[in-house]
């Protein structure tokens, strides 16, 4: 019965919004989950026929299944993505979602690295294998440019411009994006290419990614975790550490170096600013750890 719409919303997401596959399978999960559902409490009912109360009471059921408040939170940001898909089409002539209630989330602050810790890391690689070589140049452009973890395994070499030390980011969206990259990081990319990758059989189709496994393939992004995973365990860091730290930790050192917040903005490729905005409470804490620290008021 929902089958067509699914299909309408798909479409949509791919072609109008230009989101990832990644995100049109999440949304298209929590469209699912609505459909199971109906299906259980036999309310065989079409979008245009879905009531707040419905809404309400599958809330109450993904609660009671032990969803966190965080996934309950994105599961209505898809409802209302599919009902504003349904609007703009005509197959709803109102959106039940309006007057639907969010838990309330408590923002985390995510885990921050220090430079000490980042230097920590990359020193457990063994540069003596030829991945460690590839391994040393994907975590220094991991912090050097603060890129998300799908950003780094597309990265291609003709978006590089080492020469005037910029990469060109395809990030969310598609879109695209100038980040300029630090001295170690072109040194390592350089080192790798020209020393290493050179002697990888390239399979056809990854000509251009830059960063490639030993049989001449793209990396995963589980590879990049797995592989963060390993060197922070080596390293004895206790922190909830992934690929995402490094970016985390980029912008946190930016900000806390007095890096302006549009700037910070631009280089992440966040759409808005409140996102980025995050990371003016990472620096308030620094600010205030810095004063117990240091000023004799505050001892």
């Amino acid at each position: 019965m929902w089958e067509p719409y699914k299909k309408g919303f798909k479409a949509y997401l791919q072609l109008e919004k230009s989101l990832s596959d990644n995100s049109v399978e999440a949304y298209l999960r929590d469209i699912e989950k609505l459909t199971q559902f109906m299906l259980q409490t036999d309310a065989k009912k079409s979008p245009a026929q879905i009531e707040l109360k419905n809404l309400q009471h599958f809330l109450k059921w993904i609660a009671e299944l032990g969803m966190t408040a965080t996934s309950q939170a994105r599961i209505i940001s898809g409802l209302r993505s599919f009902y504003k898909y349904c609007l703009l089409e005509n197959i709803v002539t109102k959106d039940p979602t309006v007057l639907l209630d969010a838990p309330k989330l408590k923002r985390s602050l995510p885990d921050v690295l220090s430079f000490e810790e980042i230097e920590n890391i990359i020193a457990q690689i063994d540069l003596s294998k030829p991945e460690g070589g590839r391994n040393k140049a994907i975590l220094e452009t991991l912090y050097s440019c603060g890129l998300r973890v799908s950003e780094l395994v597309n990265l291609t070499i003709s978006n590089l411009h080492l020469d005037v030390g910029f990469v060109r980011v395809i990030g969310k969206g598609d879109k695209e994006r100038l980040v300029p990259i630090g001295s170690d990081a072109t040194k390592y990319i350089n080192l790798y290419r020209d020393e290493i990758r050179v002697h990888v059989p390239i399979k056809k189709g990854n000509e251009d990614i830059l960063f490639l496994n030993r049989r001449g393939v793209k990396l995963t992004r589980v590879m990049i975790f797995l592989l963060i995973k390993d060197l922070v365990q080596k390293a004895g860091i206790h922190k909830t550490i992934s690929p995402h730290t490094f970016r985390h930790s980029f912008a946190t050192h930016l900000v806390e170096g007095g890096a302006d917040l549009r700037a910070v903005q631009e280089m992440l490729g966040h759409e808005s600013i409140t996102t980025t905005e995050i990371y003016t409470h990472l620096d308030r804490e620094f600010l205030r750890e810095t004063l117990h620290k240091f000023h004799p008021a505050f001892k």
